[in-house]
């Protein structure tokens, strides 16, 4: 721990989870936005959310941060996936606690950046996430553990360097279980 702590290239990783978190926030959740606008005859109009476009801008903003900053902090960008790579031994848990801090702490700066930025939109509600009408909390928990579950043997699987049969994008295999998940848990 001591011997981390006082490296670089550790805090560099630090920030780089902060600001990749910070950018897939803004982004992702950017994109969930749902607000009132004017129409034609003074008539407010609603924006429906489109389920697919929030899916995937969930998932493509995941694989670009990771493409972009995987090489320095391997890209977690969830607290999920870090545990579940300290779970694995392949991180310290001094490591794992300071990008759960970034990470969480890039969530919350990203959150008030863009609501600063969309503070005069009527009815904006920064994508707040419900259950939906028929889903109890015990149900919507149940499909949020398969969603993240799915995500986190996703960055396990293409990830591990024992593998050579891995040919493709990582970045690109996780954001596309990102949207996957996205696609499962937004009803």
């Amino acid at each position: 721990m001591a011997s981390e702590f006082k490296k670089k290239i550790f805090w560099r990783a630090v920030v780089a989870e902060f600001l990749a978190m910070s950018l897939f926030i803004f982004i992702s959740i950017g994109s969930a936005l749902g607000f009132s606008f004017p129409v034609v005859g003074n008539k407010t109009s609603t924006r429906s959310q489109d389920n697919v476009k929030v899916s995937l801008a969930f998932g493509l903003s995941i694989a670009t941060m990771a493409q972009s900053v995987g090489h320095i902090s391997g890209a977690h960008l969830n607290p999920a996936v870090t545990l579940g790579l300290l779970l694995s031994c392949q991180i310290s848990i001094f490591k794992a606690l300071m990008y759960i801090l970034a990470q969480c702490l890039g969530a919350v700066v990203a959150t008030a950046i863009l609501s600063g930025v969309t503070s005069s939109l009527p009815n904006n509600l920064l994508g707040l996430n419900a259950l939906s009408e028929g889903i109890n909390a015990g149900q919507g928990l149940g499909i949020e553990i398969i969603a993240t579950f799915q995500l986190v043997l996703c960055v396990l699987a293409t990830t591990d360097r024992r593998r050579n049969d891995v040919s493709g994008s990582a970045p690109l295999a996780i954001g596309l279980s990102v949207a996957l998940g996205h696609l499962l848990a937004i009803f």
